[in-house]
């Protein structure tokens, strides 16, 4: 059995960067919704949409907070003669004011896609030159949430063209959450506090472990590396946003899906599911409507979680919490069963100090051992923990 996990860990209770100059008092929590891109890609359509939207509620996922029903690349048709988007007539008859009327009555909110190049990454009509014009669309719409992603941008300034966007939709007088989509490529959380609020922090997200792409994918493990040393920048309406969750696509083991769902939890990442959630399993479900692993994620401390031990096959990871507790993340990036511990003193507790435990999966309480906290995740498996200080 691996010895205790034994370094110095500097921990700030609270300790999130300055809150951003205008996050407008949106996105206060990571933003929880679903996408319509990882799973049906450019094959979206207003049906698929509302079944997403009923779907969100049959299932309780909206009682488990999830709000936003966001339609990605696609759903752009053509621009009119004052230069309006049209969508798309074939894949959305009945417009996009309608559709985000349904959404809305079923109590969710309403979010789209546009790029700041003059064509999106499925080379429809982007919003270059456009802004206002697209902005004031979106705001007669009902639309509360945009996407707005970095295709065909040769040229452009990345501040200055997200900026522009901001300001539009600022001018509208609606308030819209702004999800600023360049992949991380300018370092977007030196800058972009105040202008989105939140802001893809790496490439996208493919459906596997471990794996790349030519054209810039990556899998979880690589995604996870990328954004673990940027938690001094994020907190309340500033997030750092490691792409759409992948959990029930079909990529990942159940495992890998619920250590990817728990390690983005802790990440204080937006939890925007990528699947058909109106045909997912039951296992699928499962995952994604843990409401206590769910509650980490929506702490109004809005801490990302970071990395307090690295030993290769085995991680420990940890995240502050408003009542004074730590969320803790046992990471087996291993192929096989291993036993992983740290000490009360890795999370930022006295070695004396009592603690209650909860295992967040196994939906039990649990002790330390030889006073320390320990799990046994299986391969590619997490033990994730919620551990409490008792006085």
């Amino acid at each position: 059995m691996p010895k205790p996990v034994a370094l110095a860990v500097a921990i700030v209770l609270g300790a999130a960067a300055p809150p951003g100059t205008a996050s407008d008092g949106l996105a206060l929590t990571p933003p929880m919704g679903w996408n319509s891109w990882n799973k049906f890609h450019c094959e979206v359509n207003e049906k698929v949409v509302r079944d997403a939207a009923d779907a969100m509620v049959a299932s309780g996922m909206k009682d488990a907070g999830y709000q936003y029903v966001v339609v990605d690349d696609c759903w752009q048709g053509e621009r009119d003669a004052a230069g309006r988007m049209v969508p798309d007539k074939e894949r959305f008859p009945s417009g996009m004011k309608a559709l985000a009327d349904y959404v809305h009555s079923k109590g969710l909110r309403f979010g789209l896609y546009s790029d700041a190049g003059e064509f999106t990454c499925a080379s429809r009509l982007g919003s270059k030159g456009h802004e206002a014009t697209d902005a004031k669309s979106y705001a007669e719409w009902g639309v509360d949430y945009l996407k707005y992603d970095w295709c065909h941008t040769e040229g452009q300034d990345a501040r200055d063209s997200y900026g522009l966007m901001s300001r539009a939709l600022r001018a509208t007088g609606r308030p819209v959450v702004l999800s600023i989509c360049e992949w991380g490529s300018t370092k977007p959380w030196t800058w972009a506090a105040g202008i989105g609020q939140l802001w893809r922090a790496t490439g996208d997200i493919q459906d596997c472990w471990d794996c790349g792409r030519e054209w810039g994918g990556m899998g979880i493990t690589h995604i996870l590396d990328l954004v673990a040393d940027l938690h001094p920048h994020a907190g309340p309406g500033r997030w750092n946003d490691p792409d759409m969750l992948e959990v029930g696509n079909g990529g990942l083991t159940l495992a890998e899906s619920r250590a990817h769902f728990s390690l983005w939890a802790l990440l204080a990442a937006p939890l925007m599911a990528g699947n058909d959630i109106a045909t997912m399993t039951p296992e699928v479900r499962d995952i994604l409507l843990n409401r206590e692993v769910i509650a980490l994620n929506q702490d109004p401390l809005g801490v990302q979680g970071r990395r307090v031990f690295d030993g290769g096959h085995n991680e420990v990871w940890m995240k502050p919490l408003s009542d004074g507790s730590r969320a803790v993340v046992l990471l087996n990036r291993g192929t096989d069963t291993m036993a992983i511990r740290c000490r009360l003193e890795d999370i930022g507790f006295a070695a004396t100090q009592k603690v209650a435990i909860r295992d967040l999966w196994a939906k039990k309480d649990v002790a330390l051992e030889n006073g320390a906290i320990e799990g046994k995740p299986k391969s590619h498996d997490v033990v994730m923990l919620r551990v409490t200080p008792v006085d």
